[in-house]
């Protein structure tokens, strides 16, 4: 049975890179990446956070290290995709997972605001999916490309205005994306998390909406960051998720499927 389950989920001499991989979901997403034999590439700004991860995928075995980079420009992910190809060899699977939240009303948002948000939640992935895409069109061999999207981009959630445009851009960039790059084989998909701690919604969760939260979760809680590992292995695998692409897969406790 292990050997079978290592045949349809392992990830054996894949290289992953992880933007946003010194945080708090796409850690944990690492953490499994590299528990199916993924070499992980975690991308951000804070070393010594990375360093708190990168301990937790040695404890289990795995590989992995740490870039530090700022994706806000294509120069910086070029930069970013030649340093792995000179460490690594290659790159197989792309998550992009960086992300910041605000709960300025509607009205008080501020250009620079907006444009700071739009930046980092959406024109980094954008520019992420061109530099590692076009990488992977030309290498020629597939590839899989993974983008965290937002409950807020599927159902209109209060206090995030920003936050649920740019997601919703990402799931709409994603769908063109894995339509454009099927006939390369190179999958692209979004992982949609429900409510999860996480650092970037920590200043919108208040008490009264926790128990909203709650109230319409059918499972009655917040998911745990190792809740996000069986769909991440799903979605960058070739065997498991080989026909897997456009799609958008919601891990949320039911959310999403309650009305009243």
């Amino acid at each position: 049975m292990k050997s079978y389950l290592e045949n349809l989920f392992g990830l054996p001499g894949k290289v992953a890179v992880i933007i946003g991989g010194t945080g708090e979901l796409c850690s944990h997403m690492a953490n499994g990446l590299a528990g199916a034999g993924a070499e992980v590439v975690l991308v951000g700004r804070d070393a010594a956070k990375a360093e708190t991860r990168l301990e937790m995928i040695r404890e289990i075995g795995g590989q992995g290290y740490f870039l530090p980079f700022d994706v806000t420009s294509k120069e910086a992910l070029q930069e970013l995709l030649d340093a792995v190809l000179e460490r690594s060899g290659k790159v197989d699977i792309l998550i992009n997972g960086a992300g910041i939240n605000s709960t300025t009303p509607f009205v008080e948002i501020s250009e620079d605001e907006l444009e700071k948000i739009v930046q980092t939640n959406f024109k980094a992935v954008f520019r992420a999916c061109q530099v590692f895409g076009q990488y992977l069109v030309e290498r020629g061999d597939g590839g899989n490309i993974t983008n965290m999207g937002s409950m807020a981009a599927l159902l209109p959630l209060s206090r995030v205005f920003t936050y649920s445009a740019t997601k919703a851009a990402v799931h709409n960039l994603t769908k063109n994306l894995a339509r454009e790059w099927a006939p390369h084989n190179i999958r692209v998909n979004t992982l949609v998390p429900g409510f999860f701690p996480a650092e970037q919604n920590r200043k919108v969760l208040t008490p009264d909406r926790v128990a909203s939260i709650i109230g319409h979760t059918p499972m009655n809680r917040f998911g745990d960051a190792d809740e996000l590992i069986g769909a991440t292995l799903l979605l960058a695998g070739d065997r498991a998720g080989s026909f897997i692409t456009g799609h958008e897969l919601v891990v949320d406790g039911g959310f999403s499927s309650m009305a009243l």
